[in-house]
């Protein structure tokens, strides 16, 4: 079954945006620029041929070799786990992410940990009331600054 992951860069504080809406703190190295290259292609193609479903309130239609949600995120999920293919199947943005976790359907979360605390905003993690296990599978030091963790949910 393909696996679901979550991957995007966080202030140390636990933020993917700051309070003041800014995220220029991380902007990736040539180094983590790379390894953010490696993650989409273990996601099936690249990036313009990769298939996309966007989850959206607000656009009646989109372009390329993407389409509009139909269902929620779970069943959105599902369905692509179900369909023929190797690649993960990738998720960005927290309050997606928030939901697909709350449902319990994300594998991996891979982090890209910045030196910096910027003292609120939009978090990496959902604020739900529920324990998420996680083992540490993968750990390296990016660029002499950016902390690259992936963790893999316990079952």
């Amino acid at each position: 079954m393909r696996s679901v992951t979550y991957s995007m860069s966080v202030s140390l504080d636990g933020y993917i945006v700051g309070p003041d809406g800014r995220f220029d703190w991380s902007a990736p190295t040539e180094e983590v620029f790379r390894l953010a290259i490696e993650e989409v292609r273990g996601v099936d193609a690249i990036w313009k041929a990769m298939p996309k479903v966007v989850f959206s309130t607000r656009l009646s239609a989109v372009e390329g070799n993407a389409r509009l949600a139909s269902g929620s995120p779970a069943e959105e999920i599902e369905r692509l786990r179900a369909e023929p293919g190797d690649g993960d199947i990738a998720i960005g943005g927290a309050t997606l992410a928030a939901e697909v976790a709350a449902a319990g359907l994300i594998d991996e979360y891979l982090v890209r940990v910045h030196p910096v605390l910027v003292g609120g905003g939009t978090p990496f993690f959902a604020r739900r009331e529920r324990r998420v296990d996680l083992e540490l599978v993968e750990n390296r030091t990016l660029s002499g600054k950016v902390a690259f963790l992936r963790y893999r949910v316990a079952r």
